[in-house]
């Protein structure tokens, strides 16, 4: 359509829309431009200047700016939609009227419970929605291994090649969270890698060791050009010195952003390949919050110009990931995704959002009809226990049958991914270790989910805070996505467990006094209801946790990560406790044994 495009800007073609008189955010420049107008034809951009009058026709559809601001929608550099608990539908009517247009997902959430076929099923709903949703393909099915952790799918070299042929909208290989396997040479990984590179896509990262040694450069000469998984300056810094794309965490529940941008506001390097994403928000930040909006303006607030911190929500994610020539500016050729925004830039208030040339939300509303998609049995049907469960799955065995034992313990660290490994004292009764009740010490257990090999592990997590008898269970827990129960009574251990698995997977808090369930019947991860009301039971969830206790911030999202054994310190499994150390992963004994 590039003739039609010239031919409007030249004014022999009548633009089909036109945003009259704003002050453009010109992203490409690095400027602020009073006095400027927008002229699309289609789904496309075909001018941009102080006057688009000569591209006025009398079918034009006009959108007085009225001097606010114009900018180019937001991309979320990465991000999974499961995160948030609701489908690519729901999460499409929560983000489009805050800004974000579109983004980078790495669906490998859903693909860990469903394997292919749940990435297939992301993609094609995504595609009925006005979204730019670029894809990228699990690297990481499982996150390290199947001596380590049981999914309920396996993704190598072959399933990659495969998925990066489905469409253009399939853009990258998702982040490889193996990276001591990436570092150490392990064939799996750099087979991914060597499918991705081949097909022309990008392989995205996740490195969370120390960022000033070798080990990073190996890492990146894997071919591994971005990450998310810094949280501090010099972790920024080392990153951009590789050559690679760092990516500012902003989520619900990790706050990494208010530290990494300091190797931009206070050590001066240069921002260009600095992205802002979410990774990720739960439904009720969604709504509380916002979206990309929020992390713009949280990034401004830490210092960063206004046109410095959109750069970093669009046009730097777009030419990460090769699709500047698309979106990423309101230039001419680029799709017409276009933001109005009231009040000062650095408010970030979005008052009209416009994808491919159509207006799709205004006033926080969404304008446009979306269809309905739907979600086969195999979908909907994920949980698979085999025996049940019972209240002596949550028992972990002592060295002696009476005394007290040195356990290994996971300890919760508020606003973070990571976790950090410590040693309590326990006392023992009858052979069994038991919780103290002077001290914040619960049992954590991973219960196999997918039909595969039954098998379940116990061990201990601190920092839950819960101050009566509690239980917190989920079929989220990232990555392989097993039945995770947490709490300090294996009564309501059970009771929680029992509840989950009914309802085919979700969330559910138990107290003696209540039972509160949200349900996520979508591979165990998503609930298809409207994102209003999903937030409204999300919300009941995190007000349950409070009452019992937990009052870590969005305590859900935290404690979701307790069985993502790629991060540091420690984490668990149905296979055990997880470590990472330099060396790699491998598995540790919960107890001091002798």
């Amino acid at each position: 359509m590039t003739r039609e495009l010239a031919a409007t800007a030249r004014g022999e073609i009548p633009a089909t829309l036109v945003v009259r008189d704003g002050t453009l955010v010109s992203v490409t420049s690095g400027e602020v431009l009073p006095n400027m107008s927008v002229a699309v034809c289609g789904s496309r951009i075909a001018y941009v200047g102080p006057d688009a009058g000569h591209t006025l026709g009398d079918e034009t559809h006009i959108i007085e700016a009225e001097g606010r601001y114009i900018a180019p929608g937001f991309l979320d550099g990465h991000c999974h939609i499961e995160s948030s608990q609701i489908t690519v539908t729901q999460f499409a009517r929560a983000v489009l009227p805050l800004g974000t247009i579109g983004g980078f997902f790495d669906a490998h959430e859903i693909t860990n419970v469903l394997g292919l076929c749940g990435l297939r099923l992301m993609l094609e709903e995504a595609r009925t929605t006005p979204l730019a949703a670029y894809m990228q393909v699990a690297s990481c099915v499982p996150s390290t291994s199947t001596q380590l952790e049981t999914p309920g799918a396996e993704i190598g070299p072959d399933e990659v090649a495969e998925a990066l042929g489905w469409g253009e909208d399939v853009i990258a290989l998702g982040e490889v969270m193996n990276f001591p396997g990436v570092v150490f040479g392990d064939e799996k990984m750099h087979g991914e890698i060597s499918a991705a590179l081949r097909a022309g896509k990008i392989a995205d990262g996740h490195f969370a060791w120390p960022p000033d040694d070798w080990r990073l450069a190996a890492y990146a000469a894997s071919g591994i050009t971005g990450c998310h998984e810094g949280t501090t300056p010099q972790d920024t810094a080392w990153r951009l010195r590789q050559g690679m794309y760092v990516k500012l965490r902003r989520g619900s529940a990790w706050h990494d952003v208010e530290a990494t941008i300091k190797a931009h506001t206070e050590l001066g390097l240069d921002p260009r390949h600095i992205l802002l994403v979410t990774d990720d928000r739960s439904p009720e930040s969604l709504v509380d919050e916002g979206h990309m909006d929020f992390v713009v303006r949280h990034a401004i607030g830490q210092g960063v110009r206004p046109i410095t911190a959109f750069q970093m929500a669009t046009l730097n994610p777009a030419e990460r990931f090769g699709v500047w020539r698309d979106v990423g500016s309101v230039t001419p050729a680029r799709y017409a995704d276009i933001i109005i925004l009231d009040g000062n830039l650095a408010d970030v208030d979005v008052s009209l959002t416009i994808v491919a040339g159509e207006v799709v939300a205004q006033g926080g509303r969404m304008l446009a009809e979306l269809p309905s998609f739907e979600y086969p049995d195999d979908a909907l049907n994920t949980v698979k226990l085999g025996d049940g469960i019972s209240e002596e799955i949550f028992d972990v065995g002592a060295p002696s049958e009476n005394g007290r034992v040195r356990a290994r313990i996971i300890r919760v660290v508020e606003n973070h991914a990571e976790t950090k490994e410590e040693w309590i004292e326990l006392p023992v009764e009858r052979g069994l270790v038991s919780l103290d009740p002077e001290q914040d010490v619960a049992k954590i257990c991973i219960l196999e989910r997918h039909g595969k090999t039954g098998d379940h592990s116990t061990g201990f997590v601190a920092g839950l805070g819960f101050d009566r008898p509690a239980a917190l269970a989920t079929t989220v827990a990232h990555d392989s996505h097993n039945l995770m129960v947490m709490g300090n009574s294996e009564e309501m251990m059970a009771r929680a467990a029992h509840a989950v698995a009914q309802e085919g997977g979700g969330v559910a808090v138990a107290t003696q006094d209540e039972l509160t369930l949200l349900s996520l019947p979508v591979a165990g991860l998503l609930s298809p209801e409207p994102y209003e009301e999903v937030a409204e039971r999300s919300r009941a969830v995190s007000e349950a946790l409070v009452r019992a206790g937990c009052r870590l911030n969005y305590a859900f999202m935290t404690l979701s990560l307790l069985a993502l054994v790629v991060l540091p310190e420690l984490h668990v499994s149905d296979k055990g406790l997880v470590a990472v150390d330099d060396s790699g992963f491998g598995l540790v004994d919960p107890i001091e044994q002798g």
